[in-house]
């Protein structure tokens, strides 16, 4: 299970990798939606990390 956490957090990193740069290139309606794909990714990184440290955090 352990390795799925850790390809969350790489989905994270990957996440955060495209839509930082995405987010200036893109025309407007567009860059909203790499700016959200940037939250999704520190989200996905975080929450992989903190299973991957801590793999029963959410079980009491």
């Amino acid at each position: 299970m352990v390795m799925a956490y850790l390809a969350l957090a790489a989905a994270g990193i990957a996440l955060v990798c495209w839509g930082f740069p995405a987010s200036h290139r893109l025309r407007k309606p567009f860059d909203i939606l790499a700016a959200l794909a940037v939250l999704a990714g520190v989200a996905s990184f975080l929450l992989g990390t903190l299973l991957t440290v801590a793999p029963h955090f959410f079980q009491g």
